[in-house]
Parts: structure tokens; sequence; C-alpha cells
């Protein structure tokens, strides 16, 4: 029996279904997202909670004309599969495929990139006044979730509409979730009107009865006015109005009917900024989803890693649990990822220690650096994507201050399949270059917490980066040691050339010596450890007796770990020393396995094989390996 989704390659097919067969759609997008992202990974929950919402919305509006903008874009299944989409969905988030998040450069209906959250309000501002600047006639909708608009620029972005009075749409799908529970204020007030939807269902009632009595409609009208004066106190209205929005709602997000007639009063006759407050499901239409999003949030691929080791996060908080134990000033702060950081078994033995401040990154850092100012030791926990964000603060509220505010950066590198917005390949480029501020990434999980112990010790701001994978297996020693700051580490010795690796790429680098070793060129390995401060006595030392070097990172090559040891030599007039950098190219990494990706840019053993013996042909050359002394 064929289905109605396959029926629909344009939201002007959904808009001729009728309205009675649009639970039946619902339900078969449940089911192609379920079974299509069990398979492939990806965001499970945010998606199966917004279906009726995605309905509604191109039902109602005319994309790509009118300019539909997802926060975060996580929760854009729908929207891809209802605008074109449909045959290449399989192909979500594998190498080649669609993305994940929303693209520019995948669909006319996707008017603005996203993977960060809290910025469809601000880009779809941007996209009202350019509107009216040019005289044209088109809706702008905003759809962000209740946990990305508790972020400083949702607020920034709806103060300014206000200002501007420009006419604009943001739906609120309040699920009362980001990844995780929603924390803040403004959440504990989202949830008491979430909790009144019982009211909201007997008042429906109560107008039917009222208005079969005698002068019904008339006492129904008095009522309402009553109503409107008394709403302030139990409805977030005075909130948004004082930000300058008209405020509509709590609408129920699943019922496509009610959405329906929303969307259209608000779309012909909204002149100024309106909210409209939808209240959804998270994981709505599949069990274990709703009652587990946290957990169901995102998924994994069938067929994806399958190592037993623990992950180097899982690693960093049983390291962070039992230096809590140890010292009492340690504190640890993370916005909204307390789960991702794997935080949980730290906050249930020491729930007053661990804070979670929602998807605030700049706040995260700058809370920090206040208690590191009151003589407390906060560890920032954040994916290294979502440290872009906060630049700013940590140069001038933590390294300008020097206060000893730990970094303990996650997802470092190659992330994979969540693609461009989300690979963690910039953060030794931006960090290395803030003064006073040591960046460290281990090779290992056992290096791991060893690294965190010298951090927590320091007295200084540092950052540890470390990747989104399991750990090497290695075993862990129980002392901590403290790590001399930028010093690094000889794994293996050999004349040919000296391969410097940092971090994740240290492993790899150690294969690449056993596979060259097999072609008779011998290689030293150096775990750099220390992106800032690097290594420069055993930098020199190596540099006078061998003359070529390699480094290998997964970082980009511009103003990463490669340029540091390569400005080294220039500025020692190492000049006859030969320097290949192996990492990321200037450009942005597409979605696609960790694996696929770092064959690609050669940061596998057999790519930095292939790129030495690409850069150093001379050493496969039988007189240059039997003249082993005046090669190297």
């Amino acid at each position: 029996m064929p289905r109605l989704l396959d029926s629909i390659d344009s939201p002007a097919d959904l808009k001729k279904l009728p309205q009675a067969s649009l639970e039946e759609l619902a339900a078969e997008i449940r089911h192609e997202i379920i079974e299509t992202v069990t398979t492939t990974g990806g965001h499970l929950a945010s998606n199966l909670g917004v279906v009726e919402l995605t309905i509604a919305l191109h039902r109602v509006f005319d994309s790509p004309r009118d300019k539909i903008i997802w926060d975060v874009g996580h929760q854009s299944y729908v929207h891809k599969l209802l605008t074109g989409r449909r045959k290449l969905f399989g192909s979500l988030r594998q190498y080649g495929g669609i993305s994940g998040f929303t693209s520019r450069e995948e669909s006319e209906h996707d008017p603005f990139g996203a993977g960060h959250a809290s910025t469809s309000i601000s880009a779809a501002l941007g996209m009202a006044v350019a509107r009216d600047l040019a005289g044209e006639d088109y809706r702008v909708i905003a759809v962000i979730g209740d946990g990305a608009i508790m972020s400083g620029m949702a607020f920034e972005a709806l103060n300014h509409a206000g200002h501007l009075g420009n006419r604009l749409i943001v739906v609120l799908n309040d699920n009362g979730m980001s990844i995780s529970p929603t924390v803040g204020a403004l959440a504990k007030l989202l949830g008491q009107v979430r909790l009144n939807q019982s009211l909201r269902r007997a008042k429906r009632g109560g107008e039917k009865i009222v208005h079969a009595l005698p002068f019904g409609a008339r006492l129904w009208g008095l009522y309402r006015q009553i109503e409107a004066r008394i709403k302030g106190f139990f409805m977030p209205t005075p909130l948004w109005e004082a930000l300058g929005f008209t405020y509509i709602g709590p609408i129920d997000g699943h019922s496509i009917r009610d959405l329906e007639e929303v969307f259209i009063r608000v779309r012909d006759f909204a002149a100024k900024p309106t909210l409209v407050h939808v209240i959804t499901t998270k994981g709505k239409g599949y069990l274990p989803a709703e009652k587990n999003a946290v957990y169901f949030h995102g998924v994994s691929a069938k067929g994806g890693e399958t190592r037993g080791a623990p992950t180097y996060s899982e690693i960093f908080a049983r390291t962070m649990l039992r230096l809590v134990r140890e010292e009492k000033r340690l504190i640890i702060i993370t916005p909204a990822m307390p789960e991702g950081n794997c935080l949980n078994i730290v906050a249930d033995e020491f729930p007053d220690r661990v804070y979670d401040v929602g998807i605030c990154e700049q706040h995260a850092v700058t809370f920090a650096a206040g208690m590191a100012s009151q003589g407390y030791i906060p560890v920032v926990a954040i994916y290294s994507t979502f440290l872009q964000r906060a630049f700013d603060q940590i140069i001038h509220d933590v390294c300008l201050q020097k206060l000893p505010v730990v970094f303990a950066v996650d997802r470092g590198g190659i992330v994979g399949d969540d693609g461009k917005t989300h690979q963690g390949i910039f953060d030794i480029s931006y960090l290395t270059l803030v003064p006073g501020l040591v960046v460290a990434s281990p090779r290992d999980e056992n290096e791991l917490q060893h690294l965190f112990y010298t951090a927590v010790k320091l007295g200084k701001p540092m950052a540890v980066r470390y990747p989104r994978s399991p750990g090497l297996g290695v075993p862990l020693d129980e002392r901590f040691i403290r790590i001399p700051v930028g010093k690094g580490e000889v794994l293996r010795r050999g004349n040919h050339l000296v391969i410097w690796a940092l971090g994740s790429s240290v492993a790899p680098a150690m294969e690449a010596a056993e596979e060259l070793a097999g072609l008779g060129v011998e290689a030293t390995v150096v775990n750099a450890r220390f992106a800032k401060p690097i290594d420069g006595s055993l930098v020199l030392d190596l540099s006078r007796r061998i003359k070529r070097f390699v480094t290998v990172e997964e970082n980009v090559l511009s103003g990463g770990f490669g340029s540091h040891v390569a400005g080294l030599l220039q500025e020692s007039k190492q000049n006859d020393v030969s320097l290949v950098s192996i990492g990321i190219p200037d450009e942005f990494v597409e979605h696609g396995s960790q694996a696929v990706l770092r064959a690609k840019y050669g940061l596998d053993a057999s790519g930095i094989v292939r790129k030495i013996t690409m850069a150093f042909p001379e050493l496969l050359l039988k007189p240059a390996l039997d003249n082993r002394a005046r090669t190297g």
C-alpha cells in the first residue's frame, strides 16, 4: 500500500492533502525517522517531537518564499522530508549525503544554516529587516526550543526585535528540554504553563457549555475580559509583552488543526513581533524516547563503534569525581551538557559542586572566572565547537586576569557525523594564541587523567583537549602524576625523521612508524603533549641531529601545532630542517564517519605514511638508507 509520505516532494504537495489524512502522515513520518535514524545515527527525540508542528508550518506558510529558520537545525528532519529530500533521507549524516542540520547549500528551503543554539531569532530579525528595507512582503518564522531561548544571544535578539517592531514570528517549541532538562528561572515559568494543560482542556469544554446557554456568547465575552486581566498571574504574557511581542499560547503542539488555526491568524493579521508558545513532547510517538528523551536525544548509527574501552568523556568524569573528593575547592561547570560530558556520576554524589548553566557558554566561562577570583578551582566542561562561542570571555575574563580556570575541551578534533558545525578542529589555533593559557592534549586515557590532575594543581589557566571516541584501552595508574608543563615524550627513536604527534594523532603516528620501519625507514615519534608551550628544548635538540620533521594534528593547519613548531625552527635559525605538517587544510569539514574523514585528510596511519613518502621520496631510495649518518 503506497504511503502518503511518498507523494510529497514539496510543501505544495503537502497542502493538497485533506485535514483528515494528516494524522496518518504524521505516523508515517515518525516511522521513517525512527527507521532511518536508528540506522544512520542522529537526533531522534527532538525530531519526533516536532512532526505536527512542522506539518502545520509548511501547510500554512509558503516556503521557500516565506523563511522558516530552525534553531540549531537538529530538529529539521521532518522539514527535510517535506521539502524535497525524502529520497535522500537514507543518506542522512553519511559521507556525501544530506546533513543532520540545516544547510543553505543543501536546499532553498533552508534559508539559514545552523548547528549551534540560539541563533534563529537574530537571523530571522535580520531577514525581516532586510525584507522591509527592500519593500518586499514575505513572512519570517524562527522556531526555537525552550532550552535555546534561555541563551543570552536569544534574549539580545528578542530585545532588539521588540525595539524595532518589524513583523516577525517566533515559535517557541516548549518541551522542557534542550539536551538535558532545561534550567533557569524562565524554564520554571514555562514549566508552570506546561502543567496547566488540563486547565486549557477544561476551558475548551467550558466554552462549548457556556455557548449553549441563553446569552452564552455574552457570558463568554465577559469571562474573557476577566481572564485577560488575571492572565498575567498564570502565564508568561507580561514578559513577552514587555519585550515588545504579542504572546499567543500555549498551543497544543501535537494538534495540527489547532496549530494551523493559530498560524493562519498570525500569518494574516500579525503586524508586530509575535511569539507563539507551543507545547510539545520530546520523543512523541516512540515510547522509549518519550520516557527517556535525554538518552534518545541523539542515537548512534548501527554498526558504529563497538570498542569496549570507556570513552575519554567517561574517564574525564571519573577523574573529576576522584578530584572533587580530594579537593574541596573544585567546582565543575557545564553549559547544558552534563550527560554529554558524563558528569552525572559527579552530580549524583556532589550535587552542589556541579553547575549546569544552560546553553550559555559565555556566562559559563565568566561564572567560572568569578568563582576562581574567590579561591575556587572551576573546571568548565564544554565541547570544542561550543567553546568557540566564549572566546572573548576566555581572553578577557580568565586569562587577562590570570585566573586558574581549567577548560575540559571535549570533542576536540574530527567529530564525524554531526558535520561542519560541530567539528572540533579550531581549538588549538584559537586557544594557543591567548597569552598565559596552557594547552595540552593527551595521547591516551591514562595521560588524560594525569593532565587534568596537573591542570587542577597548576594555579593558572589551562585547557585539556580530548577526542570524541573510546580510549585506547590502556590501564589507568592508581595514583595521579603531575606532568611537567611544556614537556614532550619520545616514544620511539629513529634516525631518518621525527614525527611530532599531538593528542589523538599519537596512536596513528606510532602505527605509521611501524609501517615505515617495514620499508626500511626509521622514525622518531614524539608525543608532544602540549600545544602551548611546546617543548622547545626537545625540538632544538632533535633538529640538530635529524633534518626531516613531520607534525600531525587533528586541527586546522593555520595557527595549529605545526605552525608553532615551524615558528620555533625559524626563530632558532634551524633553516636546514624540512618540515611537513599534516592536519586539516583551509576548509570546513563536512559530515561523515571519523574513519572516513581521517583517511580523507591523511590523518590515519596509512595517510601519514603516504604523506611522508611523498614529501621525502629519497627515504625509499637505497643509497639514502645506506648512508644513514649523512642523511640523518
